[in-house]
C-alpha cells in the first residue's frame, strides 16, 4: 500500500514538472514571437520616416533642424535593432522628434492638405498601434 501512495506522489510530481516546464517553455516562445513582431514593426516604421521627412521638405524647407533630428533618431534607433534596452531609448527620442515632425503640419495648412502627408501619418500611426499591441506580451505574466 505505502508503495503505491509513493508512486502516485512520484507520478503527481512528475506531471506538475512536465507541466510547469512546459508553460514556461510556452511564455518564452511568446516572448520571442513578441519582440519579433515589434522588430518587424519597428522596421516598418523606420521605412516610413524617409518618406514623410521628404514630403515634409517640400513645403518647410527652412524647419532644417527638425527635420534632420528626425533623421539622426531614426539613424539611432535603426543602429539599436536586437538590444531591447537602447531600442526602447533610441525609439522614445524617435517619438518624440516625429512628434515635432506631426506638429510641423499645424503650421503649413498646404502640407496638413497633401494626400500623401496624410496617408504616412496614418501608416505610422497604424504601425504604432500595432507595436503597442505586440508589446504586451513582452512582460512577464507575473509583472502584470
Amino acid at each position: 500500500m505505502a508503495l503505491w501512495i509513493l508512486l502516485a506522489i512520484i507520478v503527481l510530481v512528475a506531471v506538475w514538472m512536465i507541466g510547469t516546464y512546459n508553460r514556461l517553455v510556452m511564455l518564452r516562445q511568446n516572448v520571442r514571437e513578441s519582440w519579433s513582431a515589434i522588430e518587424t514593426e519597428l522596421r516598418r516604421r523606420y521605412d516610413l520616416i524617409p518618406n514623410l521627412v521628404e514630403t515634409v521638405k517640400g513645403y518647410a524647407a527652412h524647419e532644417h533642424g527638425t527635420l534632420e533630428d528626425v533623421i539622426k533618431a531614426r539613424n539611432s534607433a535603426v543602429s539599436s535593432i536586437g538590444m531591447p534596452d537602447a531600442q526602447a531609448a533610441a525609439n522614445t527620442v524617435l517619438s518624440g522628434a516625429l512628434t515635432k515632425l506631426v506638429a510641423l503640419s499645424e503650421s503649413y495648412p498646404e502640407l496638413k492638405a497633401n494626400e500623401n502627408f496624410n496617408q504616412l501619418q496614418k501608416e505610422i500611426g497604424d504601425t504604432e498601434t500595432r507595436i503597442s499591441q505586440a508589446r504586451r506580451f513582452t512582460t512577464p505574466m507575473y509583472a502584470r
